[in-house]
């Protein structure tokens, strides 16, 4: 893990959703005020309630950015919530961040954003360890019904990093909004997979930072009947998609090793 830099970061504006989560919440937001000190954390906070709940409990002294809280009376998809929150963004960097994601073990910032300020790059993310410190496969192939077949069925091991989940990205301001941010059609999985398609056509690459951060990825579509129908329709929704096939076959024609770059 990366030292705190010698200087401050720019400002970055982080993005939450909370669907009941308080817990994780709080736990997220104590980490990001204990690296905050310095000029190492982000400048400010937007946490998205989409579900009724109590806000987080200020650290003694208050928070080291700026929290502002947002109520949702219906809850919103995925995309939505990420959308409004950084919509008005001034900040040069946005970042997207999952509740459970955790940060107790170090500020991944630093090395975010020197990867993410790399020529090229128009996304930069941690690896991602699950609570035994085993490393996750948040970096996937592109998913087609063949290698989901082949992921599922006979255990493959994917070694194409053609899109990473998004449980923490870091993207330039004028990236972001310059492809509009996420897709809002899909409510629920597969935007992740749609953005980082959509950042590959417009030229961008993507950047594995030199950083770790926990995560335990629930993956609910694996256990709930709801949620695996909602799984199946974003995939049929992706796979029916002019950016897929686009990205498709762009994707067939680039180097391996250039499909991510490492800091």
């Amino acid at each position: 893990m990366s030292a705190c830099p010698t200087s401050p970061l720019p400002p970055i504006a982080l993005s939450v959703v909370s669907h009941g989560h308080g817990v994780m919440v709080q736990h997220l937001l104590d980490a990001l005020a204990v690296h905050g000190a310095g000029g190492a954390g982000v400048s400010r906070v937007v946490l998205t309630l989409n579900l009724p709940e109590p806000a987080p409990v200020a650290p003694t002294g208050g928070w080291p950015f700026v929290l502002e809280l947002r109520h949702n009376t219906v809850p919103q998809g995925f995309s939505a919530n990420h959308n409004a929150a950084l919509v008005d963004a001034s900040e040069p960097l946005v970042c997207v961040i999952n509740p459970d994601v955790d940060l107790r073990g170090g500020n991944p910032f630093p090395a975010m954003v020197r990867a993410v300020q790399r020529q090229g790059v128009g996304l930069a993310y941690p690896m991602q360890v699950d609570e035994n410190g085993k490393l996750q496969d948040s970096e996937r192939e592109l998913p087609t019904p063949w290698s989901l077949l082949r992921r599922y069925a006979v255990k493959r091991r994917e070694t194409r990093a053609e899109w990473v989940n998004g449980a923490m990205w870091l993207l330039p301001s004028p990236v972001w909004q310059g492809i509009g941010g996420l897709n809002t059609a899909y409510f629920m999985y597969c935007e992740d997979v749609e953005l980082c398609l959509r950042l590959r056509l417009a030229g961008w690459t993507l950047a594995r930072a030199d950083a770790v951060v926990g995560h335990a990825g629930q993956r609910a579509s694996h256990r709930r009947a709801g949620h695996a129908l909602w799984h199946i329709r974003s995939l049929l929704r992706l796979w029916t998609s002019a950016v897929f096939w686009r990205a498709r076959a762009l994707l067939r024609r680039t180097p391996t090793a250039a499909l991510t770059m490492i800091e």
